[in-house]
């Protein structure tokens, strides 16, 4: 079975900040913790509306991290040119809406304007992923438009997962759609979730493209996910910023590495 890493999604340290729209916490703090605590990459998401990193954190992370940089983006022209110039390892091209809380599924791959974006990239020498739902025919369009690998979209199961074990959904608006669901029904979907994903890993990897996932992970429902052989790298970042003010930024990745290490050897 091959190596899984961890991605560090950092954005929700530029989320505090900009609440007060000042200069601390500092997201570029983070990044010596990041690789002594043995994450793998640094994932950060510029987004549209500019919510949490920001242009300058792009340059400055660019600049200083010794570990590789995703950035998970938007096709938004703009975002693009800055991303082709600072030419991080690799770009993720995500869905976004402005009204969403987070990113709530997978890309639309039938969208014609991404062939011009991934040529963009690549021939900026960038690593090309696209965040898509766990779908045969997204996971072929990926590779037909020259990705070199799928980040599967995890919320759906980690929705349900969530579902399962929350008492307190009902006040929860993003799980609205599942408060009517008895535990059987839910229980159906997330096994049918898994199984989407270990297919579409299986698939995905059949052509030739590198498999990752993220999105609502943390150390309490990773362990299906970080079972799949297919998938390489794990992409967390709310739980473990949210984990990290109870009991540190190092901690709180170690965790999340030692779940990833014991699901795979189990």
């Amino acid at each position: 079975m091959q190596k899984l890493d961890l991605g560090v999604n950092i954005d929700h340290i530029a989320t505090l900040r900009q609440a007060r729209q000042i200069t601390e916490p500092d997201p570029m703090q983070a990044l010596s913790i990041l690789k002594q605590a043995g994450a793998k990459q640094v994932t950060i998401h510029l987004r549209e509306d500019r919510r949490h990193i920001q242009d300058f954190d792009v340059c400055e992370i660019m600049q200083r991290s010794s570990l590789p940089v995703n950035i998970e983006c938007a096709n938004d022209p703009k975002i693009i040119d800055l991303i082709c110039a600072k030419r991080p390892f690799k770009a993720t091209l995500v869905p976004e809406k402005r009204e969403e809380v987070t990113t709530e599924g997978g890309l639309d791959m039938t969208n014609p304007a991404l062939n011009l974006t991934i040529a963009m990239l690549k021939n900026s020498k960038i690593k090309v992923a696209t965040f898509i739902n766990p779908d045969e025919k997204s996971i072929k369009l990926s590779k037909d438009l020259g990705a070199d690998g799928i980040e599967l979209h995890t919320g759906t199961y980690a929705n349900l997962y969530l579902a399962l074990n929350e008492q307190k959904i009902s006040s929860l608006n993003l799980l609205k759609d599942l408060t009517s669901l008895d535990r059987l029904e839910l229980e159906t979907r997330l096994k049918d979730e898994i199984d989407s994903l270990k297919n579409a890993a299986k698939f995905a990897k059949s052509l030739g493209l590198e498999v990752y996932a993220g999105h609502g992970l943390n150390a309490n429902n990773l362990d299906p996910i970080a079972k799949i052989k297919e998938i390489s790298e794990l992409n967390i970042g709310h739980s473990i910023i949210a984990r990290s003010i109870f009991v540190g930024l190092k901690d709180a990745i170690k965790e999340i590495l030692d779940s990833m290490q014991r699901a795979r050897n189990s």
